[in-house]
């Protein structure tokens, strides 16, 4: 067996400088909010706001963690990690859900003792206050979407993870919102209570939404379908034969590709010929993608696309 592989014409781009100019730039919205929902929370006492104000203490938390895993998570290989260092930014995302997954509990939590008799507060809310939550719903839906566009472009999961996040503390504010203006207009204290529910469902609802989407890259998910793998290479002139194919990583962010080739060469420089037609092929449909490939004699040629299953 003759083991064949070269690494891609291009390095991944280097996005941490834009990831972390806008985290920096949210960081600071961010903070703004949670002091702007404390401060109404405390004049107000209501409870929703104050679960809200802490799910938003999350997205300033999140915002830190994401300047320090994106630091971490340079796309280059080195020594160390000699296939890159993006799981970091994988592993980043985990975390953000799981702060979202703590305030669900905290808001769960406040909900039930205010339940209790007893525990029961007076809430009072005016029109000023109510203005203030309408410019914190601003910021946060200007956060939301100038995250989410930027994370888009560059690729990066940090910031479209964090967007994620933030889109849920809309929704929150916006609930909370209607329930302070049902108490302000109609004195119905028990929304109050109500609201908070939702709000905590919302919180969960995105934290799983995170968690879906990084999983595949931790536990190493098929990326691609190898067949079609397979029939992007049986396409390439010189190859007879392609089995035991196997991908991981997420497409479009970084992918990892390995398989067996039987090639129509008898000699190694025609023999490099075609993997690297094969690795080009790839490349121009995967892009980021780093290519193994193992040449086999006639031989050992297989009609097995992928691995058989051990079981």
């Amino acid at each position: 067996m003759l083991p064949i592989s070269s690494p891609i014409s291009s390095p991944p781009q280097d996005r941490r400088p834009i990831v972390r100019k806008v985290l920096v730039i949210t960081l600071i919205l961010n903070l703004a909010v949670v002091l702007l929902k404390a401060m109404v929370g405390w004049w107000t006492g209501s409870l929703s706001l104050w679960a809200d104000a802490l799910h938003s203490v999350t997205d300033s938390v999140n915002n830190v963690l994401g300047l320090i895993t994106s630091q971490m998570a340079a796309p280059e290989p080195d020594r160390e990690h000699p296939y890159g260092h993006q799981k970091f930014e994988a592993i980043g995302a985990l975390v953000i859900a799981s702060f979202l997954g703590i305030a669900c509990f905290e808001i769960l939590q406040s909900a039930f003792q205010r339940l209790i008799p007893g525990n029961s507060q007076p809430i009072t809310i005016s029109s000023q206050e109510l203005w203030i939550l309408l410019l914190v719903l601003g910021i946060n839906i200007f956060v939301a979407f100038y995250e989410r566009r930027v994370g888009l472009r560059v690729g990066s999961p940090i910031l479209i993870a964090d967007a994620q996040h933030t889109m849920s503390d809309i929704w929150v504010t916006i609930s909370v919102l209607a329930g302070l203006i049902g108490i302000w207009i109609w004195q119905l204290t028990w929304l109050d209570v109500v609201i908070s529910f939702p709000v905590a469902l919302m919180v969960f609802f995105s934290g799983w939404s995170v968690l879906k989407e990084n999983l595949p890259w931790l536990v190493d998910q098929m990326a691609i379908a190898p067949e079609v793998i397979h029939q992007i290479v049986m396409d390439i002139p010189g190859v007879v034969n392609c089995h035991d194919v196997a991908s991981r990583g997420v497409v479009g962010r970084q992918v990892f590709i390995e398989m067996h080739l039987v090639v129509a060469a008898m000699d190694v420089e025609t023999a490099h010929e075609i993997t690297e037609r094969v690795e080009k092929a790839l490349e121009s449909r995967y892009q980021p993608v780093r290519v193994i490939i193992h040449v086999e004699p006639p031989a050992l040629s297989s009609p097995m696309v992928s691995y058989k299953p051990t079981r």
